[in-house]
Protein backbone atom coordinates (compact mmCIF):
# COMPACT_ATOMS: atom_id res chain seq x y z
CA UNK A 1 0.00 0.00 0.00
CA UNK A 2 1.47 3.41 -1.73
CA UNK A 3 2.27 5.99 1.41
CA UNK A 4 0.21 9.27 0.32
CA UNK A 5 1.23 12.74 0.29
CA UNK A 6 -1.85 15.04 2.07
CA UNK A 7 -2.39 18.04 -0.18
CA UNK A 8 -5.39 19.64 -1.32
CA UNK A 9 -4.96 17.92 -4.85
CA UNK A 10 -3.79 14.53 -3.43
CA UNK A 11 -3.93 11.30 -5.42
CA UNK A 12 -5.97 9.36 -2.29
CA UNK A 13 -9.22 11.20 -3.26
CA UNK A 14 -9.92 10.99 -7.19
CA UNK A 15 -11.19 13.96 -8.86
CA UNK A 16 -14.75 12.25 -9.59
CA UNK A 17 -15.31 11.42 -5.72
CA UNK A 18 -17.79 13.69 -4.38
CA UNK A 19 -19.16 14.05 -1.08
CA UNK A 20 -22.70 13.11 -1.88
CA UNK A 21 -21.09 9.43 -3.30
CA UNK A 22 -20.66 8.57 0.63
CA UNK A 23 -24.18 9.66 2.20
CA UNK A 24 -25.98 5.82 2.90
CA UNK A 25 -22.98 4.13 4.19
CA UNK A 26 -24.15 1.79 6.79
CA UNK A 27 -22.43 0.65 9.88
CA UNK A 28 -23.22 -1.73 12.67
CA UNK A 29 -21.61 -2.80 15.88
CA UNK A 30 -21.19 -6.38 17.40
CA UNK A 31 -19.87 -6.77 21.10
CA UNK A 32 -18.74 -9.91 22.65
CA UNK A 33 -19.30 -9.14 26.33
CA UNK A 34 -18.83 -12.15 29.72
CA UNK A 35 -21.42 -11.88 31.88
CA UNK A 36 -19.63 -11.72 35.71
CA UNK A 37 -21.19 -12.97 38.57
CA UNK A 38 -20.86 -11.27 41.72
CA UNK A 39 -17.37 -12.59 43.12
CA UNK A 40 -15.72 -11.74 40.29
CA UNK A 41 -16.09 -15.44 38.21
CA UNK A 42 -17.54 -16.04 34.96
CA UNK A 43 -21.21 -16.32 35.47
CA UNK A 44 -22.73 -19.82 35.66
CA UNK A 45 -26.38 -18.75 35.12
CA UNK A 46 -28.52 -19.66 31.98
CA UNK A 47 -28.93 -16.95 29.17
CA UNK A 48 -31.73 -14.29 31.32
CA UNK A 49 -34.79 -15.44 30.18
CA UNK A 50 -35.96 -11.78 30.04
CA UNK A 51 -33.58 -11.11 27.05
CA UNK A 52 -35.88 -14.01 25.35
CA UNK A 53 -33.81 -16.60 22.96
CA UNK A 54 -30.31 -17.04 22.02
CA UNK A 55 -31.43 -18.73 18.91
CA UNK A 56 -33.60 -16.66 17.56
CA UNK A 57 -33.14 -12.48 18.95
CA UNK A 58 -31.95 -10.36 16.26
CA UNK A 59 -29.77 -8.17 18.59
CA UNK A 60 -29.00 -10.19 22.01
CA UNK A 61 -27.74 -13.53 21.56
CA UNK A 62 -24.94 -15.74 22.60
CA UNK A 63 -21.17 -16.32 21.26
CA UNK A 64 -19.32 -19.33 22.20
CA UNK A 65 -20.20 -19.54 26.59
CA UNK A 66 -23.75 -19.64 27.73
CA UNK A 67 -21.83 -16.78 29.40
CA UNK A 68 -19.77 -14.95 26.86
CA UNK A 69 -22.61 -12.06 25.28
CA UNK A 70 -23.24 -10.99 21.58
CA UNK A 71 -24.89 -7.46 21.16
CA UNK A 72 -25.56 -6.99 17.98
CA UNK A 73 -27.09 -3.49 16.57
CA UNK A 74 -28.92 -3.07 12.98
CA UNK A 75 -27.47 -1.12 10.41
CA UNK A 76 -27.19 2.94 11.17
CA UNK A 77 -27.00 5.55 9.34
CA UNK A 78 -23.97 7.27 11.03
CA UNK A 79 -21.42 6.31 13.96
CA UNK A 80 -23.15 7.84 17.15
CA UNK A 81 -26.64 6.40 15.44
CA UNK A 82 -24.65 2.72 16.04
CA UNK A 83 -23.58 3.80 19.57
CA UNK A 84 -26.44 4.97 20.52
CA UNK A 85 -28.17 1.33 20.10
CA UNK A 86 -25.31 -0.51 21.50
CA UNK A 87 -25.86 1.37 24.53
CA UNK A 88 -29.54 0.87 24.57
CA UNK A 89 -28.43 -2.82 24.01
CA UNK A 90 -26.33 -2.54 27.34
CA UNK A 91 -29.08 -0.91 29.04
CA UNK A 92 -31.87 -4.02 28.42
CA UNK A 93 -29.17 -6.11 28.67
CA UNK A 94 -27.94 -5.07 32.28
CA UNK A 95 -31.18 -4.51 33.86
CA UNK A 96 -32.07 -8.16 32.85
CA UNK A 97 -29.27 -10.00 34.21
CA UNK A 98 -29.15 -11.65 37.79
CA UNK A 99 -28.76 -10.02 41.00
CA UNK A 100 -24.87 -9.06 41.03
CA UNK A 101 -23.55 -9.70 37.44
CA UNK A 102 -22.39 -7.31 35.42
CA UNK A 103 -20.64 -7.42 31.96
CA UNK A 104 -16.49 -7.59 32.25
CA UNK A 105 -15.14 -4.84 30.06
CA UNK A 106 -11.89 -5.96 29.08
CA UNK A 107 -11.41 -8.43 25.56
CA UNK A 108 -9.00 -11.02 27.65
CA UNK A 109 -11.00 -12.96 30.61
CA UNK A 110 -10.72 -13.67 34.22
CA UNK A 111 -11.56 -15.50 37.00
CA UNK A 112 -11.91 -18.71 35.16
CA UNK A 113 -11.87 -21.77 36.80
CA UNK A 114 -8.81 -24.15 36.76
CA UNK A 115 -11.07 -26.92 35.25
CA UNK A 116 -12.25 -25.36 32.01
CA UNK A 117 -14.88 -28.02 31.67
CA UNK A 118 -17.03 -25.29 33.59
CA UNK A 119 -17.16 -22.61 31.09
CA UNK A 120 -20.71 -23.81 29.84
CA UNK A 121 -21.17 -24.24 26.22
CA UNK A 122 -24.03 -21.75 24.99
CA UNK A 123 -27.40 -23.31 24.84
CA UNK A 124 -30.02 -22.63 22.55
CA UNK A 125 -32.54 -25.15 23.01
CA UNK A 126 -34.31 -28.63 21.94
CA UNK A 127 -34.61 -28.47 18.52
CA UNK A 128 -31.98 -29.83 16.24
CA UNK A 129 -30.97 -26.89 15.02
CA UNK A 130 -30.03 -25.50 18.62
CA UNK A 131 -28.16 -28.90 19.33
CA UNK A 132 -25.79 -28.31 16.21
CA UNK A 133 -24.90 -25.40 17.07
CA UNK A 134 -24.00 -26.61 21.06
CA UNK A 135 -22.24 -29.07 19.10
CA UNK A 136 -20.58 -26.76 16.79
CA UNK A 137 -19.01 -24.49 20.20
CA UNK A 138 -18.25 -28.43 21.60
CA UNK A 139 -16.00 -29.11 19.01
CA UNK A 140 -14.35 -25.78 18.99
CA UNK A 141 -13.24 -26.38 22.82
CA UNK A 142 -11.75 -30.27 21.57
CA UNK A 143 -9.69 -28.42 19.26
CA UNK A 144 -8.94 -25.51 21.12
CA UNK A 145 -9.68 -25.36 24.56
CA UNK A 146 -12.28 -23.56 25.79
CA UNK A 147 -10.17 -20.97 27.48
CA UNK A 148 -9.52 -19.19 24.09
CA UNK A 149 -13.16 -19.21 23.24
CA UNK A 150 -13.77 -16.52 26.09
CA UNK A 151 -11.90 -14.37 24.45
CA UNK A 152 -13.82 -10.71 23.64
CA UNK A 153 -13.80 -8.40 20.96
CA UNK A 154 -15.62 -5.98 18.47
CA UNK A 155 -16.65 -6.41 15.07
CA UNK A 156 -17.01 -3.40 13.11
CA UNK A 157 -19.19 -3.98 10.15
CA UNK A 158 -19.27 -1.22 7.11
CA UNK A 159 -21.22 -1.12 3.68
CA UNK A 160 -20.81 1.67 1.40
CA UNK A 161 -23.78 3.18 -0.99
CA UNK A 162 -24.57 1.95 -4.46
CA UNK A 163 -23.50 5.49 -5.33
CA UNK A 164 -20.45 5.22 -4.72
CA UNK A 165 -20.30 2.02 -6.76
CA UNK A 166 -22.00 3.51 -9.72
CA UNK A 167 -20.18 6.61 -9.76
CA UNK A 168 -17.28 4.77 -9.68
CA UNK A 169 -17.71 2.24 -12.29
CA UNK A 170 -19.27 4.76 -14.93
CA UNK A 171 -16.08 6.40 -14.10
CA UNK A 172 -13.52 3.36 -15.20
CA UNK A 173 -15.73 3.26 -18.16
CA UNK A 174 -14.84 6.65 -19.08
CA UNK A 175 -11.37 6.58 -18.03
CA UNK A 176 -10.43 2.93 -17.81
CA UNK A 177 -7.50 2.17 -15.26
CA UNK A 178 -5.56 -1.15 -15.04
CA UNK A 179 -5.21 -1.27 -11.16
CA UNK A 180 -4.37 -4.58 -10.33
CA UNK A 181 -2.70 -6.49 -13.48
CA UNK A 182 -2.04 -9.28 -12.05
CA UNK A 183 -4.29 -12.04 -11.18
CA UNK A 184 -4.88 -14.55 -9.00
CA UNK A 185 -4.77 -18.73 -10.68
CA UNK A 186 -8.23 -18.76 -9.24
CA UNK A 187 -9.74 -15.33 -10.09
CA UNK A 188 -11.25 -14.75 -13.59
CA UNK A 189 -8.81 -12.40 -15.60
CA UNK A 190 -10.73 -9.08 -16.81
CA UNK A 191 -12.92 -9.65 -19.89
CA UNK A 192 -14.51 -7.19 -22.38
CA UNK A 193 -17.95 -7.86 -20.80
CA UNK A 194 -18.50 -5.11 -17.98
CA UNK A 195 -18.66 -6.24 -14.39
CA UNK A 196 -22.33 -5.80 -13.24
CA UNK A 197 -22.41 -3.61 -10.12
CA UNK A 198 -22.35 -6.01 -7.45
CA UNK A 199 -19.27 -7.90 -9.10
CA UNK A 200 -17.71 -4.60 -9.31
CA UNK A 201 -18.33 -3.49 -5.51
CA UNK A 202 -16.94 -7.06 -4.62
CA UNK A 203 -14.14 -6.41 -6.39
CA UNK A 204 -14.07 -3.00 -4.69
CA UNK A 205 -14.45 -5.04 -1.56
CA UNK A 206 -11.85 -7.20 -1.90
CA UNK A 207 -9.50 -4.47 -2.46
CA UNK A 208 -10.30 -3.05 0.90
CA UNK A 209 -10.18 -6.12 2.39
CA UNK A 210 -6.68 -6.82 1.32
CA UNK A 211 -5.12 -3.23 1.98
CA UNK A 212 -6.99 -3.56 5.57
CA UNK A 213 -4.97 -6.63 6.70
CA UNK A 214 -2.19 -4.54 5.51
CA UNK A 215 -2.79 -2.11 8.01
CA UNK A 216 -3.52 -4.26 10.86
CA UNK A 217 -0.09 -2.93 12.61
CA UNK A 218 -1.48 0.12 13.04
CA UNK A 219 -4.81 -0.86 14.15
CA UNK A 220 -3.27 -2.97 16.56
CA UNK A 221 -1.18 -0.21 18.17
CA UNK A 222 -3.85 2.45 18.11
CA UNK A 223 -6.55 0.34 19.28
CA UNK A 224 -5.19 -2.61 20.89
CA UNK A 225 -6.01 -2.57 24.57
CA UNK A 226 -4.62 -5.76 26.51
CA UNK A 227 -1.39 -6.13 27.24
CA UNK A 228 -2.11 -7.87 30.19
CA UNK A 229 -3.73 -11.34 31.01
CA UNK A 230 -5.06 -12.53 33.91
CA UNK A 231 -2.40 -15.63 34.98
CA UNK A 232 -5.85 -17.96 34.97
CA UNK A 233 -6.08 -17.69 31.34
CA UNK A 234 -3.03 -19.39 30.47
CA UNK A 235 -2.81 -22.26 33.68
CA UNK A 236 -0.93 -25.09 31.80
CA UNK A 237 0.25 -23.84 29.02
CA UNK A 238 3.74 -22.31 28.08
CA UNK A 239 3.97 -18.48 27.45
CA UNK A 240 6.44 -16.02 27.17
CA UNK A 241 5.00 -13.61 29.39
CA UNK A 242 6.28 -11.72 32.53
CA UNK A 243 4.62 -11.83 35.80
CA UNK A 244 3.51 -8.16 37.06
CA UNK A 245 2.15 -9.23 40.10
CA UNK A 246 0.30 -12.41 42.00
CA UNK A 247 -2.42 -13.07 39.14
CA UNK A 248 -1.43 -10.76 36.36
CA UNK A 249 0.58 -11.58 33.66
CA UNK A 250 1.66 -9.13 31.10
CA UNK A 251 4.51 -7.44 28.92
CA UNK A 252 5.56 -3.70 29.25
CA UNK A 253 5.67 -2.46 25.63
CA UNK A 254 2.70 -4.85 24.45
CA UNK A 255 -0.77 -3.60 22.75
CA UNK A 256 -3.04 -6.52 21.95
CA UNK A 257 -1.89 -9.94 23.02
CA UNK A 258 -5.50 -10.66 21.99
CA UNK A 259 -4.25 -10.80 18.64
CA UNK A 260 -0.94 -12.63 19.07
CA UNK A 261 -0.16 -15.87 19.71
CA UNK A 262 -2.04 -16.26 23.12
CA UNK A 263 -4.93 -15.41 21.33
CA UNK A 264 -7.18 -17.49 19.00
CA UNK A 265 -4.90 -19.26 17.26
CA UNK A 266 -5.36 -22.35 14.76
CA UNK A 267 -2.53 -24.33 13.07
CA UNK A 268 -4.55 -26.00 10.39
CA UNK A 269 -5.69 -23.08 8.81
CA UNK A 270 -1.73 -21.89 8.32
CA UNK A 271 -1.88 -23.57 4.96
CA UNK A 272 -5.41 -23.67 4.06
CA UNK A 273 -4.28 -21.49 0.78
CA UNK A 274 -7.52 -18.91 1.15
CA UNK A 275 -7.00 -15.21 -0.08
CA UNK A 276 -8.76 -12.25 -0.60
CA UNK A 277 -7.52 -11.78 -4.29
CA UNK A 278 -11.07 -12.03 -5.54
CA UNK A 279 -14.54 -13.46 -4.67
CA UNK A 280 -14.07 -16.60 -6.55
CA UNK A 281 -10.86 -17.63 -4.57
CA UNK A 282 -11.81 -16.83 -1.35
CA UNK A 283 -15.19 -18.98 -1.73
CA UNK A 284 -13.00 -21.63 -3.16
CA UNK A 285 -10.47 -22.01 -0.38
CA UNK A 286 -13.42 -21.91 2.44
CA UNK A 287 -15.19 -25.01 0.99
CA UNK A 288 -11.52 -26.71 0.98
CA UNK A 289 -11.28 -26.27 3.62
CA UNK A 290 -15.10 -27.65 5.12
CA UNK A 291 -14.08 -30.43 2.29
CA UNK A 292 -11.08 -31.83 4.14
CA UNK A 293 -10.13 -33.71 6.69
CA UNK A 294 -7.50 -33.00 9.11
CA UNK A 295 -6.13 -35.85 10.53
CA UNK A 296 -4.82 -34.24 13.89
CA UNK A 297 -8.77 -33.87 14.43
CA UNK A 298 -9.59 -37.23 13.70
CA UNK A 299 -7.73 -38.42 16.31
CA UNK A 300 -9.70 -36.38 18.55
CA UNK A 301 -12.75 -38.33 17.55
CA UNK A 302 -15.64 -37.28 16.80
CA UNK A 303 -17.85 -39.08 19.44
CA UNK A 304 -16.90 -39.92 22.85
CA UNK A 305 -16.96 -43.00 24.28
CA UNK A 306 -20.11 -43.09 25.13
CA UNK A 307 -21.13 -41.73 21.60
CA UNK A 308 -22.31 -38.61 22.33
CA UNK A 309 -20.77 -36.31 19.92
CA UNK A 310 -17.48 -34.32 20.29
CA UNK A 311 -17.05 -32.29 17.09
CA UNK A 312 -19.45 -31.65 13.43
CA UNK A 313 -16.59 -33.77 11.72
CA UNK A 314 -12.66 -33.64 11.48
CA UNK A 315 -12.39 -31.35 8.78
CA UNK A 316 -10.20 -28.46 8.65
CA UNK A 317 -12.89 -26.14 9.81
CA UNK A 318 -16.62 -27.75 10.95
CA UNK A 319 -18.09 -24.86 9.77
CA UNK A 320 -17.13 -21.48 7.88
CA UNK A 321 -17.33 -19.63 10.69
CA UNK A 322 -13.93 -21.50 12.31
CA UNK A 323 -12.08 -19.19 10.42
CA UNK A 324 -10.04 -17.01 11.80
CA UNK A 325 -9.35 -13.67 10.08
CA UNK A 326 -8.96 -10.15 10.63
CA UNK A 327 -11.84 -9.25 8.29
CA UNK A 328 -14.22 -10.55 6.36
CA UNK A 329 -16.56 -10.26 3.08
CA UNK A 330 -19.92 -10.60 4.59
CA UNK A 331 -23.32 -10.95 2.71
CA UNK A 332 -26.60 -11.37 4.11
CA UNK A 333 -27.60 -15.14 4.38
CA UNK A 334 -30.76 -16.69 4.08
CA UNK A 335 -32.38 -19.40 6.50
CA UNK A 336 -30.26 -22.49 5.36
CA UNK A 337 -27.33 -20.65 3.31
CA UNK A 338 -23.80 -20.78 4.29
CA UNK A 339 -21.59 -17.59 4.51
CA UNK A 340 -19.93 -18.53 1.39
CA UNK A 341 -23.10 -19.75 -0.59
CA UNK A 342 -24.14 -15.94 0.24
CA UNK A 343 -21.22 -14.43 -1.51
CA UNK A 344 -20.79 -16.79 -4.29
CA UNK A 345 -24.64 -16.16 -5.34
CA UNK A 346 -25.01 -12.19 -4.47
CA UNK A 347 -21.31 -11.11 -3.75
CA UNK A 348 -20.24 -8.91 -1.13
CA UNK A 349 -22.61 -6.48 1.03
CA UNK A 350 -20.42 -4.94 3.08
CA UNK A 351 -16.89 -5.62 5.79
CA UNK A 352 -16.71 -7.25 9.08
CA UNK A 353 -13.63 -5.26 10.85
CA UNK A 354 -12.52 -7.96 13.34
CA UNK A 355 -9.37 -6.56 14.71
CA UNK A 356 -10.87 -4.68 17.52
CA UNK A 357 -10.37 -5.13 21.32
CA UNK A 358 -13.15 -4.05 24.04
CA UNK A 359 -12.39 -0.64 24.55
CA UNK A 360 -12.40 -0.57 28.96
CA UNK A 361 -12.41 3.45 29.01
CA UNK A 362 -15.96 3.59 27.72
CA UNK A 363 -19.23 1.86 28.56
CA UNK A 364 -19.98 0.23 25.50
CA UNK A 365 -16.48 -0.77 24.75
CA UNK A 366 -16.21 1.53 21.85
CA UNK A 367 -15.64 5.12 21.68
CA UNK A 368 -16.61 7.47 19.05
CA UNK A 369 -13.20 8.03 17.83
CA UNK A 370 -12.65 4.69 17.16
CA UNK A 371 -15.66 4.19 15.29
CA UNK A 372 -14.87 6.90 13.51
CA UNK A 373 -11.58 5.76 12.72
CA UNK A 374 -12.40 2.57 11.45
CA UNK A 375 -14.66 4.22 8.31
CA UNK A 376 -11.44 6.57 7.92
CA UNK A 377 -9.48 4.01 7.66
CA UNK A 378 -11.58 1.61 5.34
CA UNK A 379 -12.42 4.22 3.30
CA UNK A 380 -8.28 4.69 2.80
CA UNK A 381 -7.54 0.88 2.33
CA UNK A 382 -11.15 1.21 -0.56
CA UNK A 383 -9.27 4.20 -2.59
CA UNK A 384 -5.56 3.22 -2.19
CA UNK A 385 -3.86 0.62 -5.05
CA UNK A 386 -4.61 -2.59 -3.31
CA UNK A 387 -2.33 -5.38 -5.62
CA UNK A 388 -2.34 -8.86 -4.73
CA UNK A 389 -1.83 -10.35 -1.52
CA UNK A 390 0.78 -12.81 -2.01
CA UNK A 391 2.42 -15.27 0.57
CA UNK A 392 5.23 -13.61 1.23
CA UNK A 393 3.91 -10.65 1.79
CA UNK A 394 0.93 -12.46 3.87
CA UNK A 395 4.22 -13.62 5.74
CA UNK A 396 6.01 -9.99 6.60
CA UNK A 397 2.38 -8.98 7.73
CA UNK A 398 1.79 -11.81 10.42
CA UNK A 399 5.96 -10.71 11.59
CA UNK A 400 5.03 -7.46 11.84
CA UNK A 401 1.74 -7.98 13.74
CA UNK A 402 3.12 -10.44 15.97
CA UNK A 403 6.29 -7.07 16.56
CA UNK A 404 3.33 -4.79 17.44
CA UNK A 405 1.47 -7.41 19.71
CA UNK A 406 4.46 -7.82 21.79
CA UNK A 407 6.79 -4.55 21.51
CA UNK A 408 3.97 -1.67 19.94
CA UNK A 409 5.53 0.81 22.30
CA UNK A 410 8.97 0.53 22.10
CA UNK A 411 10.82 3.16 21.21
CA UNK A 412 12.45 2.32 17.49
CA UNK A 413 10.14 -0.42 16.83
CA UNK A 414 11.09 -1.03 13.32
CA UNK A 415 8.70 -3.46 10.96
CA UNK A 416 9.58 -5.22 7.97
CA UNK A 417 8.54 -3.45 4.12
CA UNK A 418 9.58 -4.22 0.98
CA UNK A 419 12.49 -2.25 0.65
CA UNK A 420 13.55 -3.40 4.21
CA UNK A 421 13.00 -2.02 8.03
CA UNK A 422 11.50 0.92 8.96
CA UNK A 423 10.87 2.63 12.12
CA UNK A 424 7.09 1.72 12.70
CA UNK A 425 6.08 4.98 14.36
CA UNK A 426 7.01 6.71 11.36
CA UNK A 427 5.33 4.55 8.82
CA UNK A 428 2.02 4.91 10.72
CA UNK A 429 2.48 8.50 11.17
CA UNK A 430 2.75 8.17 6.75
CA UNK A 431 -0.43 6.70 6.81
CA UNK A 432 -2.46 8.97 9.28
CA UNK A 433 -1.11 12.04 7.34
CA UNK A 434 -2.69 10.48 4.54
CA UNK A 435 -6.08 9.89 5.34
CA UNK A 436 -6.64 13.97 6.78
CA UNK A 437 -7.84 14.25 3.27
CA UNK A 438 -9.96 11.14 3.37
CA UNK A 439 -11.47 12.10 6.82
CA UNK A 440 -12.47 15.61 5.52
CA UNK A 441 -14.30 14.05 2.89
CA UNK A 442 -16.48 12.15 5.06
CA UNK A 443 -17.47 14.74 7.33
CA UNK A 444 -18.18 16.86 4.34
CA UNK A 445 -20.75 13.84 3.79
CA UNK A 446 -21.74 14.22 6.61
CA UNK A 447 -21.46 17.02 8.76
CA UNK A 448 -19.28 17.82 11.55
CA UNK A 449 -16.17 16.81 12.45
CA UNK A 450 -16.15 13.44 14.24
CA UNK A 451 -13.88 11.36 11.26
CA UNK A 452 -11.24 14.47 11.56
CA UNK A 453 -11.37 14.54 15.24
CA UNK A 454 -10.73 10.91 15.54
CA UNK A 455 -7.56 11.67 13.17
CA UNK A 456 -6.35 13.94 15.88
CA UNK A 457 -6.96 11.23 18.74
CA UNK A 458 -5.19 8.76 16.88
CA UNK A 459 -1.94 11.28 16.52
CA UNK A 460 -1.98 11.50 19.46
CA UNK A 461 -1.36 8.06 20.44
CA UNK A 462 1.02 7.82 17.89
CA UNK A 463 2.86 11.12 19.42
CA UNK A 464 2.39 9.79 23.00
CA UNK A 465 2.23 6.11 23.40
CA UNK A 466 1.76 6.36 27.02
CA UNK A 467 -2.15 8.04 25.82
CA UNK A 468 -2.33 4.68 24.15
CA UNK A 469 -5.46 2.33 25.17
CA UNK A 470 -2.89 -0.11 26.23
CA UNK A 471 -0.75 1.68 28.13
CA UNK A 472 -3.45 3.37 30.38
CA UNK A 473 -4.55 -0.33 30.86
CA UNK A 474 -1.54 -1.04 32.10
CA UNK A 475 -0.93 1.99 34.00
CA UNK A 476 -4.15 0.58 36.16
CA UNK A 477 -2.89 -2.39 36.16
CA UNK A 478 0.26 -2.07 37.96
CA UNK A 479 -1.10 -0.54 41.30
CA UNK A 480 -4.19 -2.75 41.02
CA UNK A 481 -3.65 -6.15 39.07
CA UNK A 482 -5.82 -6.81 36.04
CA UNK A 483 -8.76 -8.49 37.62
CA UNK A 484 -9.58 -5.39 40.15
CA UNK A 485 -9.02 -2.69 37.30
CA UNK A 486 -11.73 -5.34 35.42
CA UNK A 487 -13.89 -5.59 38.27
CA UNK A 488 -13.86 -2.14 39.26
CA UNK A 489 -15.02 -0.78 36.20
CA UNK A 490 -17.73 -3.43 35.52
CA UNK A 491 -19.12 -2.86 38.94
CA UNK A 492 -19.18 0.89 38.03
CA UNK A 493 -20.56 0.38 34.23
CA UNK A 494 -23.39 -1.94 35.75
CA UNK A 495 -24.69 0.19 38.14
CA UNK A 496 -24.46 2.61 35.39
CA UNK A 497 -26.97 1.12 33.03
CA UNK A 498 -29.16 -0.52 35.83
CA UNK A 499 -29.60 2.96 37.19
CA UNK A 500 -29.97 4.36 33.69
CA UNK A 501 -34.06 4.96 32.83
CA UNK A 502 -35.28 2.99 29.86
CA UNK A 503 -37.37 4.54 27.61
CA UNK A 504 -40.78 3.19 27.10
CA UNK A 505 -40.34 3.01 23.43
CA UNK A 506 -36.91 1.00 23.58
CA UNK A 507 -38.20 -1.15 26.72
CA UNK A 508 -41.43 -2.01 24.45
CA UNK A 509 -39.34 -2.90 21.50
CA UNK A 510 -37.19 -5.41 23.22
CA UNK A 511 -40.00 -6.88 25.32
CA UNK A 512 -41.37 -7.57 21.43
CA UNK A 513 -37.83 -8.75 19.91
CA UNK A 514 -37.50 -11.27 23.57
CA UNK A 515 -41.52 -12.64 22.51
CA UNK A 516 -40.88 -13.45 19.67
CA UNK A 517 -37.76 -14.99 19.87
CA UNK A 518 -39.45 -17.33 21.81
CA UNK A 519 -42.13 -17.52 19.64
CA UNK A 520 -39.71 -18.43 16.73
CA UNK A 521 -37.52 -21.19 18.87
CA UNK A 522 -40.70 -22.89 19.98
CA UNK A 523 -41.89 -23.43 16.43
CA UNK A 524 -38.16 -24.20 15.38
CA UNK A 525 -38.50 -27.34 17.96
CA UNK A 526 -41.95 -27.79 17.07
CA UNK A 527 -40.95 -28.29 13.28
CA UNK A 528 -38.19 -30.93 13.84
CA UNK A 529 -39.33 -34.98 12.43
CA UNK A 530 -35.49 -36.71 12.40
CA UNK A 531 -33.56 -36.97 15.62
CA UNK A 532 -30.65 -35.09 15.75
CA UNK A 533 -28.61 -37.96 15.73
CA UNK A 534 -29.78 -38.40 12.28
CA UNK A 535 -29.53 -35.07 11.68
CA UNK A 536 -25.82 -34.93 12.55
CA UNK A 537 -25.19 -38.04 10.53
CA UNK A 538 -26.60 -36.20 7.18
CA UNK A 539 -24.29 -33.34 7.46
CA UNK A 540 -21.26 -35.80 8.52
CA UNK A 541 -22.41 -37.44 4.86
CA UNK A 542 -23.54 -35.05 2.59
CA UNK A 543 -21.46 -33.60 0.15
CA UNK A 544 -20.15 -29.64 0.82
CA UNK A 545 -21.61 -28.50 -1.80
CA UNK A 546 -24.95 -29.30 -0.39
CA UNK A 547 -24.58 -29.00 3.67
CA UNK A 548 -25.10 -25.78 3.15
CA UNK A 549 -28.98 -26.88 2.55
CA UNK A 550 -29.26 -28.30 5.82
CA UNK A 551 -28.16 -25.69 8.36
CA UNK A 552 -28.07 -22.47 9.66
CA UNK A 553 -25.16 -20.13 10.55
CA UNK A 554 -23.76 -21.16 13.91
Amino acid sequence: MANQTTTEQSPIIPQWLKPEHLKGMKRGIEKESLRMQADGHVAQTDHPAQLGSALTHPRITTDYSEALLELITPPCDTPQAALDCLRDLHQVTAQALPEGETLWPLSMPCMLDKDEEKIRLAAYGSSNLGKFKTLYRRGLGVRYGRRMQTIAGIHYNLSFPNTLWQAWQQELALHPVNTNPTYDAECTPPSATPLSLQDFASEKYFGLIRNFIRMTPMVIYLLGASPAVCACFLKGREHHLQQLMDGTLYLPYATALRMGKLGYQNNAQRSLGIHYNCLRAYVAGLKRAIGDVYPPFTALGLDDAQGQPLQINDHILQLENEYYSLIRPKQIAEAGETPSAALAARGVAYVELRAVDLDPFTDVGISLATASFLEVLALYCLLSPSPLLLFGEEERIARNQARVVDQGRLAGLTVETATGEEVFSMWVAQHLSAMLPVAALLDSAHGGSDYQDSLKVMQTRLDHPEQTLSARVLAKTESKGIWRFGYELAQQYGTQFKNLPLSESVAAEYAEFAKQSRIQQNAIENSDTISFREYLERWRTVPVSDAEKIVQNA
